[in-house]
């Protein structure tokens, strides 16, 4: 199953106060959520999935939330799942993450194919 175009919109709508740069993007089927061009949510049937690192936990655990854990596809690894329901939580994990994760790689260039 995958995510319905309302579902994505309302996790837009949750979270867009919290960068100057909120957007997302349909990848993979499902979508991404990109603040400031960094991917900080993922979304996948209907479910939001945050990385596990350890500020992501710290979030949970300062607003008192044992977070659990899910796979968002097939051969991911295990992903928080975050209740965007819950605003002021989701809106503080946009903003942490956006703060500690790095700037995605640039992708390479494809080269021309070269001439005989």
């Amino acid at each position: 199953m995958a995510t319905s175009s309302d579902f994505i919109e309302f996790v837009y709508d949750q979270v867009a106060t919290a960068t100057d740069s909120i957007r997302y993007r349909k990848m993979f089927g499902d979508y991404m959520v990109f603040s400031c061009d960094k991917p900080v949510l993922l979304v996948c049937d209907d479910t939001v999935y945050v990385k596990q690192i350890p500020d992501a936990l710290a979030v949970f655990t300062a607003h008192g939330i044992a977070p659990d854990v899910g796979i968002p596809y097939g051969g991911a690894r295990p992903h928080y799942i975050l209740d965007i329901e819950n605003t002021d939580l989701a809106i503080e994990m946009v903003q942490t993450l956006t703060r500690v994760l790095p700037m995605p790689k640039p992708k390479k260039k494809k080269s021309a194919p070269k001439s005989k």
